[in-house]
């Protein structure tokens, strides 16, 4: 396969016997030199760029969401490879995450302005992943003016948002169905491990008698006090505490739930940390489902792409196993519409979550 030997961000792709392939975004320092955005000879110009993000936004029009909050593109699920637009109310924060994207950025903002109304675009361009596209990591604003803090809404629960700071794009969007799901299971006294910003806790408060989030960081830990306050749900209190280690103490106490949530961040985040992910998805799983009451409900989520959805399902029976409980499956479930996969490219597949009934 030959490349053209110039640095332009989108490169005609020819095969062996110099037949045009189509178009790619050509990265000179990645290991991942091109990443197609059309298998045909068609002009790779504005207008479509236009179209690609028209597309994409009309999409997230269709779903009719109950937020203003949620993921605009999807890289490549939305045939834009590498981008991420998330918006938030009038705002929207993108990520380039390669070379070639990067470049494409002056073309890229002023037609998201033109389809969106976007008031202020900020660029959260801090992934280490941009290292090695030979890229630096920056945050800046590259359209209007966008305030520290933003109020969004996801469903009745408002939240706060710090653009430049929080995780991602400020918020994990891609739960947000699985909440709407888990609240038609969620009742008695809730557990909500790894909570951060208190999103399962806060959704499904309404639904429950008691409410424990717990997370390892203090600022979450505040974030999730502050947003209870905001929202007006008294049921509700946040510890700073490991996770892991008040699993195992709520164990030796005797505590009893009827739902669990276990939403942790990913375990592995490259493939030589997968073992070890394994025995922590097992670890987790095992002491929620003896701390569930027989009938109470698990949703245990895994957004570790290296964990396929079998090998997940597999941790976590080897933990009901260990726990001599039996446990069906209610519902199986990913990331929201609004982060769609694109058959073909697993990678756009990572967020898993299964929502289970401790049988007895």
């Amino acid at each position: 396969m030959d490349v053209s030997a110039d640095r332009s961000p989108v490169m005609q792709v020819r095969g062996p016997r110099n037949r045009i392939l189509g178009s790619a975004l050509f990265s000179p320092e990645s290991q991942i030199t091109l990443r197609m955005v059309a298998r045909d000879e068609r002009p790779i110009d504005e207008a479509f760029w236009r179209e690609r993000l028209a597309t994409a936004i009309r999409y997230r029009d269709t779903l009719e969401i109950d937020a203003t909050a949620f993921r605009l593109i999807h890289g490549e699920a939305d045939l834009l490879p590498s981008l991420i637009v998330d918006r938030y109310g009038d705002y929207l924060v993108v990520q380039a995450l390669s070379h070639g994207m990067d470049q494409l950025m002056p073309t890229i903002v002023p037609l998201l302005v033109e389809l969106t109304g976007a008031k202020g675009i900020l660029a959260r361009n801090d992934p280490k992943v941009r290292l090695l596209e030979g890229l630096e990591q920056k945050v800046e604003v590259l359209h209007g003016e966008v305030p520290d803090t933003i109020q969004v809404r996801e469903g009745a629960i408002e939240f706060e948002v710090d653009p430049r700071h929080g995780q991602k794009t400020g918020l994990f969007l891609d739960q947000r169905e699985n909440r709407e799901a888990a609240g038609r299971y969620a009742n008695g006294a809730l557990l909500d491990c790894f909570s951060y910003n208190g999103g399962f806790a806060l959704a499904l408060a309404a639904h429950c008698q008691t409410v424990e989030a717990l997370d390892i960081s203090a600022d979450a830990v505040a974030r999730i006090t502050k947003n209870a306050a905001a929202n007006g749900i008294a049921n509700l209190t946040a510890r700073e505490v490991n996770v892991f280690d008040e699993l195992r103490h709520l164990e030796r106490e005797g505590a009893r739930y009827d739902t669990i949530v276990l939403d942790p961040p990913a375990f592995a985040k490259n493939k030589a940390s997968v073992a070890k992910a394994m025995a922590g998805y097992k670890e987790i799983n095992l002491r929620a489902l003896r701390l569930l009451v027989p009938g109470g409900f698990l949703v245990t989520c895994s957004c570790s792409y290296n964990v396929d959805e079998a090998m997940f399902a597999e941790a976590i029976y080897e933990a009901s196993v260990d726990a001599h409980t039996a446990v069906t499956v209610v519902e199986k479930r990913m990331q929201g519409r609004d982060h769609p996969v694109l058959l073909g490219v697993p990678e756009t597949y990572y967020l898993k979550s299964f929502i289970l009934r401790k049988v007895a």
